[in-house]
């Protein structure tokens, strides 16, 4: 009961962060409205990533994917008030006049440093997503029921989820390039100098988190020769 075609609601759901992304990029609600914004400054080369991201995401991964499971409909729904959420907040900073005159102050080192790894991050997610995709195609192909194999290659020799990990890297890179690293000193310094691209991050890694988990702990209980050295999805740590 209450359960929806996995493809058509990863799709709905994963289109609405760069819909409400662009939205609020247009309108730019940081902008006095006196003040009119280039359509090139030095915040455009991050909002093209996040766009990028997302036509991966939402697009061609899922169109290339042979078969998806259902899910539950609260799955989808609460994706989508989380990517209205943050489409929203990313679009609203990264049009905001400080934002640009932020970025382009910064210090040259962290900018390609920060895009060095979101370059990084994006790649290794498509690789390891890619390495999926093969078993499910193969799978698919000799019509077996079951679709899931022992994943092997690259980072999946250290961990089960590097999909995951090298997520985590692109967004890391993407906020440190783009957004001042927050104050740790104490609770109200955090909430006071965290940015949109760094809640991110922190929602990222919250919510995938116990999922690796959870996944690594049911590819043991799947597979008994599962390999027992493999973390669940940070190389020699969890």
């Amino acid at each position: 009961m209450f359960m929806v075609d996995g493809l058509t609601s990863w799709i709905l759901m994963e289109a609405i962060s760069p819909i409400f992304f662009l939205y609020t990029y247009y309108i730019s609600p940081l902008t006095p409205a006196s003040q009119s914004r280039p359509l090139s400054d030095a915040a455009t080369p991050f909002a093209i990533m996040y766009l990028l991201h997302y036509s991966n995401r939402t697009f061609l991964t899922p169109l290339r994917t042979p078969s998806r499971s259902k899910s539950h409909l609260i799955v989808p729904l609460a994706a989508i008030l989380f990517n209205i959420v943050n489409g929203s907040l990313l679009g609203t900073y990264l049009s905001s006049p400080q934002t640009s005159a932020s970025i382009a102050s910064e210090p040259k080192w962290r900018l390609y440093a920060g895009t060095a790894m979101w370059l990084v991050g994006i790649i290794g997610n498509i690789k390891h997503d890619e390495i999926l995709l093969n078993i499910r195609r193969d799978k698919t192909r000799s019509n077996e029921q079951n679709h899931y194999a022992i994943p092997h290659g690259l980072l999946y020799k250290y961990i089960s989820y590097p999909n995951y990990f090298c997520e985590w890297i692109e967004w890391i890179g993407f906020a440190v390039a783009c957004s001042p690293v927050p104050s740790l000193l104490s609770y109200n310094d955090f909430l006071r100098t965290v940015t949109p691209p760094w809640l991110f991050v922190i929602a990222e890694v919250a919510t995938m988190l116990p999922r690796a988990w959870r996944g690594h702990k049911w590819y043991h209980q799947k597979f008994p020769e599962y390999p027992k050295e493999r973390k669940a999805v940070i190389p020699f740590i969890f």
